[in-house]
């Protein structure tokens, strides 16, 4: 019999069918036994009785273990009918069970409050709790919006290289490759330098990179690695123009989460963000954010060249209780915390045309209006202490023509927590590196041996 996906089971209400699932929940009754079996698609209850040989595998069949089950499906008593899960209103009186991989009894209960080391050494299992699942299914539905909201913008994707010669950003902890005839290659920090050539031919583009930083943080925000949320537009007047494009991707995946995950974000919790009206969310330069902190907490940050975490939760909450936004950008940042590429404000001396998007109290993107003079260009790389020589390759696209152009770079793990409103951002990540993990703890290793 061919397999019907449990979102299908209304359309066979009266009939046999058969499913291929997991056990999610088993409870045996005495002559009866209940389950909850789950696919891709969804949920579903079955219930063996009246039938001793099916019971007796049923009696084998252990939570988390994958079966293949016919049944009918049949229509709940009135009584019965729960209208606020899904299949609330059908059950699978089950007919036939095989068990095609027992699993054996689970180490904890899945529905268990966990502390985050458990959580994440137990990975492979933890992931399969409905809050795990919920969680990484909005991220991709994250990664689809990206991609069809820029590619609907005329962006073009490219796949940008994970070993490099240099470190863009000119200052980042790299990590460093062994690499042919006794060169030094590093880990990609970000595709910075890779989408601006593709801008002189593409114009517009995008990519999903993988980022590494060998930052010692060991904080709820950093990893050592995640995906880089990457686009570069061409032909732009100013940073405006960048804000106002991240804004229509930021309401359309909004819209999207709201339209086709709202199960998920119940699970989670969480309600979608707060919009405002306009083309580009509420922004205001980084001077005028720290002067309206001091003016309403008391607390002088004006003469500091960039936001502290507590500065950038008090704007969001700003943000969202006078401006109607969860979203809010701050703008011009100055020359010496910005990379050498970025774009001097000719109006402003010493400030860059450059934004951080802060969204639910956390810096989510980084981006702005970049260089795109050969010779200012190779300035302020030798004013960041770098040699151009050693950037020769990507400043080939500038002495041929480039024009005025711009992008953002978003975390999207980072991302991914804010929409779900989880505070790590280890939690949103599948599996985290980071200064003391690679899948299991590195203190793991002294510890054994400590033991032995």
């Amino acid at each position: 019999m061919k397999r019907t996906l449990i979102q299908d089971l209304q359309e066979h209400v009266g009939s046999e069918v058969s499913i291929s699932a997991v056990a999610d929940v088993v409870r045996l009754q005495g002559k009866m036994a209940f389950f909850d079996f789950r696919d891709r698609t969804g949920k579903i209850q079955g219930v063996v009785f009246g039938k001793p040989e099916v019971l007796a595998v049923a009696e084998s069949v252990s939570a988390e273990s994958a079966v293949k089950v016919t049944g009918l499906v049949n229509k709940r008593p009135e009584k019965m009918i729960n209208d606020k899960v899904q299949n609330g209103d059908i059950e699978l009186e089950v007919t036939g069970i095989t068990i095609l991989n027992k699993a054996e009894a689970l180490p904890f209960d899945l529905n268990d409050e966990f502390s985050l080391d458990t959580l994440l050494d137990n990975r492979p299992l933890t992931l399969r709790r409905p809050r795990e699942r919920a969680i990484f299914t909005i991220q991709a539905a994250i990664v689809r919006c990206y991609g069809e909201y820029l590619r609907q913008e005329g962006f073009t994707e490219f796949q940008a290289p994970k070993l490099v010669g240099g470190d863009a950003e000119g200052g980042a902890e790299v990590f460093k490759v062994s690499y042919f005839k006794d060169r030094t290659a590093f880990l990609a920090t970000s595709p910075q330098l890779y989408k601006q050539m593709l801008v002189g031919v593409f114009e517009r583009v995008f990519s999903f990179a993988t980022a590494f930083r060998a930052e010692k943080s060991a904080t709820t925000r950093h990893l050592s690695e995640y995906t880089s949320l990457d686009a570069e537009i061409g032909f732009i007047d100013d940073h405006l123009d960048i804000m106002r494009i991240e804004t229509g991707l930021m309401r359309y995946i909004t819209e999207y989460l709201k339209t086709h995950h709202q199960p998920e974000l119940d699970t989670l919790g969480v309600s979608a963000p707060l919009l405002p009206e306009g083309d580009i969310f509420p922004h205001m330069k980084l001077r005028e954010a720290q002067a309206l902190i001091k003016e309403r907490t008391g607390e002088d940050k004006t003469s500091e060249p960039d936001l502290e975490p507590e500065d950038e939760r008090w704007l969001c909450e700003y943000a969202k209780n006078e401006l109607g936004s969860d979203f809010i950008f701050i703008t011009h940042y100055p020359v010496s915390k910005r990379p050498f590429y970025t774009y001097e404000d000719e109006t402003d001396p010493g400030f860059t045309k450059s934004f951080d998007l802060l969204f639910r109290g956390v810096e989510i993107t980084t981006g702005g209006q970049r260089v795109h003079d050969l010779e200012t260009l190779k300035q302020k790389a030798a004013a960041k202490g770098l040699d151009p020589e050693s950037f020769s390759f990507y400043l080939q696209a500038f002495r041929y023509g480039i024009p005025p152009h711009g992008g953002w770079g978003m975390g999207l793990e980072r991302l991914t927590a804010k929409f779900c409103g989880v505070q790590n951002v280890k939690e949103a990540t599948l599996f985290p590196r980071d200064i003391n993990r690679i899948d299991t703890l590195l203190s793991k290793a002294d510890t054994t041996e400590n033991e032995e």
